[in-house]
């Protein structure tokens, strides 16, 4: 039986993934997802999909929310639930039903995780999934004059515990309710117990699988990549609906927290998880701790540190020589990596819009910080800048970082292939060797 129509494309989509596969194994990701997800009978597939980020090496621990379970229980009690600021006020009733909800959602959770028929994404699996009072819990207090009786906020999570749990090949499952040292039980929001987790557990990603749609700024465009700096604008300019705003408030906690990488995935696609993992593009909106202050686009005042980054690299050949008139008519195409008001790396951005094309030169970083990862933050950013720019290629003219290209996927390619204006512009003494990559 014939696993796909085009084996071909196939084998190009499993060489395209690999990269992803290497750079993710042995890290640590947290999923959370809403009780609404579980409504929607998504769980199943989402089991496989964590299965399969199991399967590749990654240590996965899963935050579930229960918000309308809750309310399905409190209705069956014909009991009366009270908001306040968004966050339920849990009273006795109230705390009985999350209890409920939640043993219940953690029976269903397991039992996703156990499927093991042949002939589907979850045989041979075998996963274990672990879970118990890894949540400690304090109680959130009176807020604005309302007792919020026993709802509560996270105080610790017993990352001492999990990481041996993790190390061994097992899940970690934490469920919206936390404890107290005199044991004392706290409702808790499923966003709060996943951001404590991902600091606590340092891990790599925190991936809200939502019930939300995909963002979109004040002019309907969808959002896919927001640094710390500028979903704190995106949250400013007030154009989010109250849902998203709160999953992208505690996304930019975590990542100021120390986690690297912050997910808001909806769930309304099928197999969101993978697309957004293992897709360049992803299909929901990653928030990244970078500092943006430090990688920004040029201004005159850059002039001479630029000018002094680059001046030895243009002594021995590596870079054309610019003088300090050229790189100042030229300004608004750099873009430069700045730490404590000194200069470490830049990178111009040359448009030839005709082709929809860019052309990426000068990218130069500090010997000093080149282990850092600033040349790939660099890139990074022109490519974002091209691609908002309406771009569709980027390309690059180099004498000796082929390799460096080629591995973070450029593609050979010849002078014809390059605008016709830039041909004209060819240095044949230099011989650069052509590298475009599709964005």
């Amino acid at each position: 039986m014939r696993i796909m129509e085009n084996p071909i494309q196939f084998v190009q989509w499993l060489r395209s993934v690999a990269p992803y596969i290497h750079a993710f194994r042995g890290k640590t990701f947290v999923v959370a997802f809403p009780g609404e997800l579980v409504m929607a009978g998504a769980l199943p597939v989402l089991a496989q999909d964590l299965s399969l980020l199991h399967a590749l090496g990654i240590k996965v621990v899963i935050v579930h929310g229960s918000r309308p379970q809750v309310e399905e229980q409190l209705a069956l009690r014909n009991v009366e639930t009270h908001f306040h600021n968004g966050l339920r006020i849990t009273d006795a009733a109230a705390l009985e039903c999350a209890k409920e909800a939640a043993g219940e959602l953690r029976l269903d959770i397991e039992a996703a995780f156990s499927q093991g028929l042949p002939n589907t994404p979850m045989a041979h699996a075998a996963i274990r999934i672990i879970s118990g009072n890894f949540v400690i819990a304090r109680p959130m207090g009176i807020i604005d004059g309302i007792d919020l009786e026993l709802t509560g906020v996270t105080r610790k999570i017993a990352y001492e515990t999990i990481h041996p749990i993790l190390n061994a090949g097992g899940l970690v499952l934490l469920s919206p309710l936390g404890f107290s040292p005199t044991g004392e039980i706290f409702n808790l929001t499923m966003e709060d117990v996943a951001v404590s987790a991902a600091i606590a557990l340092r891990a790599d990603k925190l991936i809200f699988i939502t019930e939300t749609p995909m963002m979109t700024d004040a002019a309907g465009t969808e959002i896919h990549e927001l640094s710390a700096h500028q979903a704190r604008a995106t949250l400013n300019e007030g154009c989010l609906p109250a849902d998203s705003t709160f999953y992208l408030q505690h996304a930019m906690k975590a990542c100021s927290g120390g986690v690297p990488r912050a997910h808001i995935v909806p769930f309304a696609t099928d197999g969101s998880a993978l697309l957004e993992l293992f897709t360049h593009d992803g299909v929901g909106t990653m928030i990244s701790s970078q500092n943006l202050e430090s990688l920004r686009e040029a201004t005159i005042e850059d002039v001479g540190g630029i000018l002094k980054l680059i001046e030895p690299l243009e002594a021995d050949g590596t870079l054309v020589k610019r003088g300090r008139e050229l790189i100042e008519r030229e300004i608004d195409y750099f873009s430069v990596i700045e730490h404590d008001g000194v200069i470490f790396g830049c990178a111009a951005l040359y448009p030839f819009p005709a082709e929809k094309m860019a052309e990426m030169a000068c990218l130069t970083v500090n010997p000093e910080v080149q282990a850092q990862g600033d040349g790939e933050r660099l890139l990074k950013h022109m490519e974002i800048r091209a691609r908002a720019a309406g771009f569709s290629q980027l390309f690059v003219l180099t004498t000796r970082t082929a390799h460096w290209f080629l591995k973070r996927g450029f593609v050979a390619a010849t002078i014809d292939d390059l605008p016709k204006d830039r041909q004209h512009m060819y240095n044949w003494q230099r011989k650069s060797m052509v590298f475009i990559k599709n964005l």
